[in-house]
């Protein structure tokens, strides 16, 4: 598989008939230009796969496959799906789709459905079978957003054969497929199919567990409003602005601190021994060599990226570049005698201005996303 960036370990990762996964659309049709080449992928490896709609289509009379159209057979047989259901439309969403998770025993869910309605009942049934999310979206819609990118190209010809059968909703012609009525997308079928992965709530402490658990939603009341709206009379509350703040609030100040400082005196040293260190040539016949500027302004450098790298602390580094660039500029002016430790020159300007500009760029570089502790293994 070919993703960008690797799925979490737990679903999803192309691995073969050990993946269970259940994909949840507004009405047929949507599975084979939103998600058909990963569904063909995933059938491909024998892995199960379940299709759930959240309404029928034109001429389908029941709730599963013995009811469908022609249509929605041929399309999903072309996608080798055998499983297809559709929610019962007097039911609650969200149950339905947990029961259909609970069944079939899913290892991940694939929300492809645009409908607010369906999304918000596809993720809250997901959640509370602890199964992994992703999202579709295209490249377009996820800017900025940390997107996995699913291999389809072996599969395009499924993708399109299963639009195909779809004729009161696409003409194909080669890859490229357009809408027959307003409103359907549309465009050039590509080999790579693009999902976000939907962050799990965390987890709630025991105690405030222990009591929702037993508070039943009143009729009538919005459960999600509910849910957001704490008891004003519950002191142990963590959104009650008299809670204290954390126990490790302060331990992370003090160490933060400490760092700091030492952060602080490494760039000092490095200083007063680059300034020191700086004017220092090696002469090689007609050629004089910098070697003390080299040796000092990459000694700095990688005391500065170091840090960065290390310690992930913009403040820390930021200690370390007073101490440094400081220590430099204080050596730079004449002493009392008239001497000074940084004489005009080349190697001077230099050594006044590189660990300046270093020091600027590991300050402003932006924070990486980090990677998952554990990274599914595509195919």
């Amino acid at each position: 598989m070919s993703a960008n960036p690797t799925l979490g370990s737990s679903s999803m990762v192309m691995s073969g008939s050990a993946e269970r996964i259940v994909f949840v659309h507004d009405r047929p049709g949507d599975e084979a230009w939103f998600t058909g080449g990963t569904i063909a992928r995933l059938r491909g490896d024998d892995a199960g796969v379940v299709v759930l709609f959240g309404a029928r289509a034109p001429g389908d009379t029941g709730d599963s496959t013995s009811g469908a159209s022609s249509d929605v057979r041929a399309a999903l047989s072309a996608l080798g799906v055998s499983d297809w259901r559709v929610l019962p439309p007097s039911t609650d969403p969200a149950a339905a789709v947990r029961a259909v998770l609970d069944e079939v025993r899913a290892t991940a869910i694939v929300i492809g459905a645009r409908s607010e309605l369906l999304q918000a009942a596809a993720v809250d049934a997901a959640h509370a079978s602890r199964v992994p999310v992703f999202v579709s979206r295209g490249v377009t819609e996820a800017i900025g957003q940390r997107i996995v990118a699913i291999d389809v190209s072996d599969h395009i010809e499924q993708k399109l054969a299963a639009l195909s059968a779809y004729p009161d909703r696409w003409t194909v012609d080669g890859r490229v497929v357009t809408a027959v009525r307003p409103g359907d997308p549309a465009g050039s079928v590509t080999g790579t199919e693009t999902y976000l992965r939907a962050t799990p709530p965390p987890a709630a402490p025991a105690g405030r567990a222990a009591a929702s658990a037993v508070q039943a939603p009143q009729p009538g009341a919005d459960p999600e409003g509910a849910a957001k709206q704490p008891s004003p009379a519950d002191p142990t509350d963590p959104a009650d602005p008299a809670d204290p703040a954390p126990a490790g609030a302060f331990a992370t100040g003090a160490l933060r601190a400490v760092a700091s400082l030492f952060a602080l005196a490494a760039g000092v040293v490095f200083g007063v021994l680059g300034t020191v260190a700086h004017q220092a040539t090696l002469v090689l016949g007609p050629v004089t060599l910098p070697v003390g500027l080299v040796l000092a302004t990459l000694a700095a450098s990688a005391l500065l990226v170091g840090l960065r790298l290390v310690l992930d602390d913009r403040v820390v580094v930021l200690a370390c570049t007073i101490g440094l660039v400081g220590s430099i500029f204080l050596l730079s002016l004449k002493s009392t005698g008239g001497s000074v430790l940084v004489p005009a020159g080349l190697a001077g300007t230099l050594w006044t201005v590189l660990p300046t500009l270093v020091a600027s760029l590991v300050l402003a570089w932006p924070r990486l996303p980090q990677r998952r502790g554990r990274s599914g293994q595509g195919a």
